[in-house]
């Protein structure tokens, strides 16, 4: 029970339980384990213990003045709303009756999780056997689901060990992870998980980079393949000077060509006249002369 002497009990300082159990118990996480020992920490810390776990016999302390059950009504209300405040929607209208103690909703949350305990570990025994990297999005949601996966059964008294979980790791890669599995393997002895998963999460990051730099060339090669010859346009900026020069002796020449086939057309045309004075000169002279 809480000290009465304490003028302001540390409980009451809580402002947010969600900061010191930061697991939202819920059916489909099965994280009581973990959820139970983060709460009987923080019950612990703040002197509420006793109303979640009866005290051993003999250190029960039973409120006798006014005062101190006024104290154990407020903290026990206090307590029954941190365990309302960590689970889901779901537990709480599984466990909410009318006049329930924070004792009481404690021991159904066990009643709830701990009950076919076994055949709830066949279940996660086998998801643990059964997971495989291409169904995640990356290595990190991969190794984090394994690893939910062995805590778990651990919470249900079947412990996974660190070489049975980084073996299974590796069983699940996919082919693009082959090299890095086969180093994690050949390893004597074998990395701590976390280890393995750092080495995954930085052959991850190569092969992305190594993806990104082929899809870049791979660019590079369509946009050459796809673009028509330079020599169809003007230089660049840099050549602006030779470009001038050049289009200045284009124009230069065309002019010179134009004058050669206006003087050329002018030889013709008085070759032409002359042609026609001598044609007109013989039919002339080829006329008889009238007689007078």
């Amino acid at each position: 029970m809480s000290d009465s002497k304490s003028s302001f009990h540390p409980a009451l300082a809580v402002s947010n339980i969600r900061n010191h159990v930061p697991i939202t118990l819920e059916m489909e996480n099965m994280q009581y384990t973990t959820w139970a020992k983060l709460f009987k920490i923080h019950a612990r810390s703040h002197k509420v213990i006793d109303h979640i776990i009866p005290p051993t016999k003999g250190k029960e302390k039973i409120p006798q003045i006014e005062e101190e059950k006024e104290l154990w009504s407020t903290l026990e209300a206090t307590v029954l709303q941190w365990i309302y405040a960590t689970i889901s929607h779901d537990l709480l209208h599984t466990i909410l009756e009318p006049d329930t103690t924070a004792m009481e909703a404690w021991n159904r949350l066990r009643d709830i999780f701990q009950d076919n305990k076994h055949s709830r570990a066949v279940t996660l025994e086998y998801d643990f056997t059964h997971t495989d990297m291409i169904d995640f999005s990356n290595v990190f949601a991969y190794c984090q689901h394994l690893k939910s996966l062995s805590d778990q059964l651990k919470n249900f008294g079947f412990p996974v060990d660190n070489n049975r979980l980084v073996l299974q790791l590796v069983s699940g890669l996919t082919e693009p992870y082959n090299g890095v599995a086969t180093l994690i393997r050949q390893s004597d002895p074998l990395p701590q998980f976390y280890q393995a998963r750092s080495m995954l999460t930085l052959e991850e990051a190569g092969l992305a980079k190594k993806a990104a730099q082929n899809s870049s060339s791979a660019m590079i090669a369509c946009d050459s393949d796809d673009s028509p010859d330079v020599s169809d346009y003007p230089s660049s900026n840099c050549n602006n000077g030779g470009k001038r020069s050049q289009n200045r002796n284009n124009n230069e020449g065309k002019i010179v060509a134009t004058m050669v086939v206006v003087a050329a057309e002018r030889a013709a045309l008085v070759v032409g006249v002359r042609l026609e004075a001598t044609i007109a000169a013989v039919v002339d002279s080829s006329k008889p002369i009238s007689k007078l």
